[in-house]
């Protein structure tokens, strides 16, 4: 009986792990503020909600969210999420794979002949997938924001020697390298197959979730509704970009100091408790046996999960 209440207790340890950290995922109030007024103008849904509509191109017509997928759907868009990495996987695929190997995790630990009190610590290896899409999706995000004011200033020369904005849109699919040549392609081979190139410049900017093409986005929309010289805004925008670029490479060297004493920090308890671990085993015992123990190991655990949230807040300085 306590076995089963050790792993239904890792189940839902698992579980609101990653609903914890999925939620960390979302933007923030004023970044979301910033995306909605943008939305307004590039012909999105406002304040009240996104843009719930999609098409045929982007979604096919037998991708039926199922239970799993609505599920999660309150916490993470898994859907969107996957997208954004890369990853050529469902979500229901992905949350099955997220599942098996966190039940593998925890029948490891009687195999092991480990105690069963480590069964929740071998349910945490079901977060390894999402560990692995979230840190794909982040590289793959970074190397297109570093790609971006090539791309903008690209078009903008193409549009100076007469190409249109769709011809420019190709020749970053053909000149740029991976990933946004990928949605660039995407977004020109969407607009030649009948939808309007705000539509598919809209939909890219839901694909790639970043300020600064959602501002091209946006000055696309009013170039076409207003009028005006599109080739300098473009011109403009990756300026400021590369200045951005500058300003957030000194605050990460300014910061350097305080993230590296940050993860030796963090990184000490439990490198050290597996050195005692090993060591001496009944001493170490004594944290999940004894009551006392327990408490300790909890107050440690939450200790540790508030210093990791201050010493972040600190040296995450937003540019």
């Amino acid at each position: 009986m306590f076995t089963i209440l050790v792993l239904v207790a890792a189940f839902v340890g698992v579980a609101c792990l990653v609903a914890g950290v999925a939620s960390m995922f979302a933007l923030s109030p004023a970044q979301s503020l910033v995306e909605d007024r943008l939305a307004i103008l590039t012909g999105g849904a406002g304040p009240a909600g996104r843009k719930q509509d999609t098409s045929v191109l982007s979604s096919p017509l037998d991708d039926v969210p199922n239970v799993l997928e609505n599920l999660f759907a309150h916490f993470i868009n898994l859907r969107t999420f996957l997208q954004q990495a890369d990853v050529a996987l469902t979500p229901s695929k992905f949350l099955l794979i997220s599942f098996a190997v966190a039940g593998a995790g925890v029948f490891l630990v009687p195999i092991c002949r480990a105690p069963i009190y480590f069964a929740p610590l071998g349910a945490i290896l079901g977060f390894i997938p999402f560990l692995y899409v979230f840190f794909k999706r982040k590289s793959r995000l970074a190397k297109f924001a570093k790609l971006l004011p090539e791309a903008l200033e690209l078009i903008s020369r193409a549009l100076r020697a007469g190409h249109s904005l769709a011809s420019g849109f190709n020749l970053v699919a053909d000149e740029m390298p991976k990933p946004i040549s990928t949605e660039f392609r995407r977004c020109y081979e969407a607009q030649n197959l009948g939808q309007t190139l705000e539509q598919a410049v809209e939909e890219m900017t839901e694909r790639v979730p970043n300020l600064d093409l959602r501002f091209f986005a946006t000055a696309i929309v009013l170039q076409r509704q207003t009028g005006g010289d599109l080739a300098e805004i473009l011109d403009k925008i990756g300026y400021i970009v590369r200045e951005r670029f500058k300003i957030y490479g000194q605050v990460q060297a300014l910061t350097g100091e305080g993230r590296l004493s940050g993860i030796v920090l963090l990184a000490l308890p439990p490198v050290l408790a597996v050195v005692m671990l090993y060591l001496n085993p009944k001493y170490m015992m004594l944290l999940v046996t004894d009551p006392m123990g327990q408490q300790m190991l909890a107050g440690a655990i939450v200790m540790q999960v508030v210093g990791a949230l201050v010493i972040r807040k600190i040296v995450n300085i937003k540019v």
